[in-house]
């Protein structure tokens, strides 16, 4: 029985749901890459590293080739660096649009301008029931000091 094609789709990017193969991916779209450079471009065990080779390799988006003890990779075909750059602008895309909404949140609501949001944070951002500050205080306590988790940065 064949499969659906958005199920096949789901499991080609599950396979690419991996930060060393995203890594890997980046490295040979400017050519191919014996092991060793791979090794030094990315601060990974050798047995992880071959390991996320494989699976690039079986699903044939890499090849390899062997030159005595010194195995290369490159990618095998340019449509997976353009699949690379695509990502890389949707997700400039989606950052710049929540650096939009950042800055429009961090506006001074003019209802509240009063001087009643003298801690920043514009409404009430977590001033209330978790304790430091005056419950119910505008800027009693940013998100991070209340323990919730920040984004991380996105490289490459």
């Amino acid at each position: 029985m064949q499969v659906p094609l958005y199920q096949a789709k789901a499991e080609f990017f599950r396979m690419l749901g991996h930060p060393v193969r995203i890594r890997v991916l980046e490295l040979l779209q400017d050519g191919p890459m014996p092991v060793r450079d791979l090794l030094a471009e990315i601060d990974i065990e050798p047995s992880n590293l071959s390991q996320q080779l494989a699976v690039l390799r079986r699903s044939g988006i890499v090849v390899s080739t062997r030159d005595g003890a010194t195995v290369t990779y490159a990618l095998a075909g340019g449509d997976v660096a353009e699949l690379l750059r695509a990502a890389r602008r949707i997700l400039t895309e989606l950052l710049a649009g929540q650096s939009e909404l950042l800055a429009e949140l961090r506006q001074v609501d003019p209802r509240r301008q009063s001087g009643a949001a003298v801690g920043g944070g514009g409404e009430d951002m977590g001033g209330g029931g978790g304790g430091g500050g005056v419950p119910g205080e505008p800027g009693a306590r940013t998100g991070h000091e209340a323990g919730i988790p920040g984004r991380r940065a996105v490289g490459g």
